[in-house]
């Protein structure tokens, strides 16, 4: 994980004003200081919040704020001026659960959604969690896929506790080379302990620690001066996105590319946020051309080379490659856009004004079809389930199959990019 470039922070708008509220509480925080946090839990739009006594971030950036802008209940009149644990809950089988933030305060539990406390609340742990203990450190979500079942992983001293929610049993690990975890976090489908002003990546299954870790915080949880590479950057206006490349591989992820960053755009769960592309893809240190995503694998095109990575992470450079256009493909570059529909086997690859359909299940590869299109200028574009988009500078045009963008004759009118869709700000 590297430094966030920029992340979206949608501001929640409340019906009266803290200023007094924050007299009353102790001076905020700073945790560019160095903070060991409380507890840190993303809300069920993403907006990732870090706990320290009673006050709190909310995302990447910005000042504390005081706990109970955010969690009413979260002030010194009920006696929680700060919280144990929190993490966010992972249970479709129970929508009335499903995304609410469970916050932990020695032997109670109060679960929020939209930032209101539900009605019942607060509960004692054990009504809600039997088998896990009181005076917690530190939890986190764990999802089927991660974990063997939907879960949470609690914490306290050297002791990790995996509750699988739907069966409420309990099973007591100790995970001897991992710090005691003063708080947790899953962020990006990676799991972290922090501890101190540090954290550590782990496995959540096995609590295996990979690489060079632990890590200061400060250089990759937050925006702070002197830490970390790209604090700094602003969050784009809309109108000045552009795209060199989009695509979605078969697991749902949908990545897009601009300069040398990309984004995930499927994380709503845990925000947008851009990284260097070396980050995953670390053969390709300048930029694309056109990316797109064929049979569990992620074809990225530059100059008149093709890379080839296996779609599972991490992402690995297929042996051999990169390869040329021509040797893969069978054109010469360069290309301006490239894109696959789902289970089809063709990739339509887009030069200048004209689309040439290429088999990738042929051996060897070459051009089936061509066709001029109505459109020119297209620097990127991608097949969904709704179907083509194709995008020219900060717009982008939509068309139902690859047949109609290639002989339709009318222009459908241009459609903006979006904060929704990329991050970024009107």
């Amino acid at each position: 994980v590297k430094l966030l470039l920029y992340s979206t922070h949608y501001e929640l708008h409340h019906g009266h004003d803290h200023h007094e509220d924050q007299a009353h509480h102790s001076a905020n925080p700073d945790r560019c200081d160095g903070i060991e946090f409380d507890a840190i839990a993303p809300d069920e739009k993403g907006n990732s919040f870090f706990f320290k006594g009673d006050h709190l971030w909310k995302g990447f950036t910005g000042p504390a704020q005081v706990s109970s802008a955010f969690f009413m209940e979260l002030d010194d009149h009920h006696h929680l001026g700060h919280v144990d644990a929190a993490f966010r809950m992972h249970n479709k089988e129970k929508p009335e659960d499903h995304d609410h933030i469970f916050l932990f305060l020695d032997d109670k539990v109060f679960s929020y959604y939209n930032h209101s406390l539900e009605e019942g609340y607060p509960k004692d742990i054990q009504l809600d969690f039997p088998g896990v203990p009181s005076h917690l450190d530190a939890a986190v979500e764990c999802p089927k896929g991660d974990c063997n079942s939907d879960s949470v992983l609690f914490f306290k001293g050297e002791e990790v506790y995996n509750y699988d929610i739907a069966t409420q049993s309990v099973k007591v690990r100790q995970w001897a080379h991992l710090p005691n975890c003063t708080s947790a976090f899953r962020w990006l489908e990676q799991y972290y302990c922090f501890h101190g002003h540090n954290f550590t990546r782990f496995h959540p299954v096995s609590g295996e620690v990979n690489g060079a870790y632990p890590k200061d915080a400060r250089h990759y949880f937050m925006s702070c001066p002197k830490f970390g590479h790209g604090g700094d950057a602003k969050v784009p206006k809309c109108s000045e996105v552009t795209l060199d490349a989009i695509t979605s591989d078969k697991s749902g992820k949908t990545y897009a590319f601009t300069g040398r960053i990309y984004m995930r755009l499927d994380t709503h769960r845990d925000g947008k946020h851009a990284f260097p592309i070396a980050r995953t893809w670390k053969e390709v240190t300048d930029g694309v051309d056109a990316v797109f995503s064929y049979s569990d694998k992620i074809y990225i095109i530059k100059g008149d080379q093709v890379y080839i990575y296996k779609s599972a992470a991490p992402s690995t450079l297929i042996e051999g490659y990169p390869k040329s256009l021509t040797e893969e493909l069978g054109i010469e570059g360069p290309v301006n856009a490239a894109f696959v529909c789902e289970d089809h086997h063709i990739v339509h690859i887009i030069q200048g004004q004209t689309m040439y359909d290429i088999d990738l299940s042929a051996t060897p590869r070459t051009v089936a079809r061509e066709a001029p299109l109505p459109i020119s200028g297209i620097e990127a574009g991608m097949c969904g389930p709704d179907g083509i988009k194709v995008f020219v500078g900060s717009e982008y045009y939509h068309y139902e199959t690859p047949r109609i963008l290639a002989f339709s004759r009318i222009r459908p009118e241009p459609k903006t990019i979006t904060p929704d869709m990329m991050g970024c700000v009107e």
